[in-house]
């Protein structure tokens, strides 16, 4: 009894096997061939010669099985594993990638660092981390004591107007609306009527808590090494503290009222 070799293939070779035996069998002429496979006509003639020679078999890339050309040489791995569990376990992948290029002359891609790392349990990707809780900031004990400003870009008025920008005003102890103000764009002097309407209308607040767009904070220092901005001025001659969320769940009582004025 015959024994049958059993031949395992990728769909790209399987491909490749279907074209080169329509060649070989005359249903399908070998230019034909090389543009369906992308190869040149004399590339396919030395497929059909393996196939007549070696079967189906002689389709298979001889590479297989084998190591890569590219691999990571083990003892590099190891070496550059050793240096960083040694001296810079606390570091991330790319600065520790740096260390080693610069200081030990070891030169790795910083994905490659990445994932000796992580295998090492050295560091431990984004999407594995557990998500951070963040302590509840309570809320101000009197109304006025602390308000969170924000501004919306939306269609308010849906196609009788252009879209336009709402400050939005909310007390930090209460929820409660305290001052609404459109205007074209968010910017310091659209700040300034609002604020001026706010204190006309409330008083003058204790304190603003706002995002950190440029209205409020600068990127960095002007010629002088002067950051505040002009808005950030001009509440501390009114003697208003301001302050900056470091994320937008942090004023989250000004956010939830953009989502229920926005909604019909």
């Amino acid at each position: 009894m015959a024994v049958t070799e059993r031949i395992t293939m990728t769909m790209r070779e399987l491909d490749r096997f279907k074209v080169i035996q329509d060649v070989t069998e005359g249903r399908l002429k070998p230019w034909r061939a090389a543009e369906r496979l992308g190869l040149t006509t004399r590339q396919v003639r030395r497929l059909v010669a393996r196939y007549r020679e070696s079967g189906a078999a002689g389709l298979i890339s001889c590479k297989r099985g084998m190591p890569g050309n590219r691999r990571l040489d083990g003892e590099l791995a190891q070496r550059a594993l050793a240096i960083v569990r040694e001296r810079y376990a606390d570091f991330g992948p790319t600065l520790a990638c740096e260390k080693l290029r610069e200081c030990h002359g070891i030169r790795l891609a910083k994905e490659t660092v990445r994932k000796l790392m992580t295998e090492a349990g050295l560091w431990i990707p984004r999407r594995q981390r557990p998500p951070k809780v963040y302590q509840p900031r309570a809320r101000r004990a009197c109304l006025g004591e602390l308000v969170q400003i924000d501004g919306s870009d939306h269609r308010w008025f849906e196609d009788r107007a252009p879209a336009c920008t709402l400050l939005v005003y909310v007390d930090d102890a209460t929820s409660r609306l305290m001052a609404l103000h459109f205007t074209a764009t968010e910017s310091t002097f659209s700040y300034f009527e609002a604020t001026r309407a706010y204190i006309e209308r409330h008083g003058k607040p204790g304190a603003l808590y706002s995002d950190k767009y440029s209205v409020f904070r600068k990127t960095g220092a002007n010629k002088d090494g002067n950051s505040v901005t002009h808005f950030g001025r001009a509440m501390y001659e009114l003697n208003i503290d301001t302050f900056c969320a470091n994320s937008s769940p942090a004023k989250g009582r000004v956010e939830r009222a953009h989502q229920t004025l926005v909604s019909p």
